[in-house]
């Protein structure tokens, strides 16, 4: 049967780059290859409302008129998504953006929904008491919830009461949306940093653990490379300049064609996010995706359904840069072993962690709610 989804977030690709939004376009891109007419509904700085197709679905945009608490709010918004909705079989929200709580109620859209949780508010603790009555009203009234790894659904206390309506559906990622780097391009980077650095990939914000990153690398100086920009990366920049790291290099934000490239270089991938608002961690699964072994942190999360310890790499506690500086040490010093891990990484992505695996799964769910909702 013929098959349109909305999906409603605050930020969408190509104008933001986040790990939701790539999600976004992995699920949406792939639906759409298997017919579903998709539409996404996010916000821009802009004062122009836009409508445009992104190679095979369709983005709209409506203006961002301020943002509270990390929380973007667009008057706008609303009136177009009841519009969209409208014409829509199911409508997809995105958790957490407590806004789309707002519009879900205020519109009091009929239709059948799903929701994805990405993570649990970990910061706002004290907005979270005033939001927490709305959260939990909004999360009973869709009809399904999806965790994007079990750890998360086992370890999150907000989806405790709402289990016997949450599933599992893991992120997965398609290579042929990523950019093949050019010979030249390679080699360029190849000349300037070698191939036997640590990457990290990701915008360089408080939950990254990228402080404990540099803290692990004090006095040993192992070749570290970090991809991205954001709110704390000229604090990370000093705190490296101190502790006398020669050889870690900041690179910013960089086109996709060039993380590639370092992708492939690197000789492994460390993703040291310590605090639950890492749910999943994109870049990690990229990493994976490219066949490297990997270094990341305890938090109950996706982050260790990923990473696989001591098969795909090595996870380590939270919030210790001696157990970072310890397993750094131990992959760079046995490169038989951290190969064998990268190659593990790669089968168990492609176990687990495909784009296709992902869209057959979400869109088996789109028509089980749809059916549920009509009998």
């Amino acid at each position: 049967m013929f098959l349109r989804v909305l999906h409603f977030y605050k930020a969408s690709l190509p104008e933001s780059q986040g790990g939701v939004e790539q999600f976004i376009y992995q699920l949406a891109r792939g639906s759409a290859q298997q017919g579903v007419e998709v539409d996404v509904l996010s916000l821009n700085s802009g004062k122009l409302n836009e409508t445009r197709r992104f190679e095979n679905y369709t983005i709209h945009q409506v203006h961002r008129d301020f943002e509270i608490a990390s929380t973007a709010v667009s008057v706008r918004a609303i009136a177009k998504f009841t519009s969209l909705a409208r014409m829509a079989d199911l409508i997809h929200f995105h958790f957490p953006w407590p806004f789309a709580d707002f519009v879900h109620f205020v519109t009091a859209a009929s239709k059948p929904t799903i929701l994805t949780y990405h993570s649990d508010i970990v910061r706002q603790q004290a907005l979270l008491k005033i939001y927490r009555p709305l959260m939990n009203r909004f999360l009973g009234d869709v009809d399904s919830i999806v965790a994007t790894s079990q750890n998360y659904l086992e370890s999150s206390e907000a989806l405790a009461r709402f289990r016997e309506k949450t599933s599992v559906i893991p992120i997965g990622l398609d290579p042929s949306t990523y950019p093949v780097p050019e010979s030249s391009v390679t080699a360029r980077w190849l000349e300037e940093l070698g191939n036997r650095f640590f990457l990290f990939v990701g915008v360089l914000r408080y939950y990254k653990g990228l402080h404990l990153l540099i803290e692990a690398n004090r006095g040993v100086d192992y070749p570290l490379v970090i991809v991205g920009a954001g709110p704390v990366e000229a604090e990370l920049r000093r705190h490296a300049a101190d502790a006398c790291l020669t050889r870690t290099r900041f690179l910013g934000a960089l086109p996709d064609v060039d993380k590639v490239a370092l992708f492939n270089l690197s000789y492994a991938v460390v993703f040291p996010s310590h605090l639950r608002s890492e749910a999943f961690g994109i870049s990690l699964l990229e990493g994976a995706m490219f066949g490297k072994p990997m270094i990341s942190s305890e938090i109950g999360t996706g982050t260790s359904y990923i990473n696989s310890h001591q098969e795909t790499g090595l996870v380590v506690a939270p919030g210790d840069p001696d157990a970072l500086r310890e397993a750094m040490q131990y992959l760079y010093d046995n490169p038989a072993g951290a190969a064998e891990m990268g190659r593990q990484a790669y089968s168990r992505y492609l176990r687990y962690f495909t784009a296709g695996q992902m869209v057959d799964r979400y869109i088996h769910l789109y028509r089980e709610v749809i059916t549920k909702r009509q009998s």
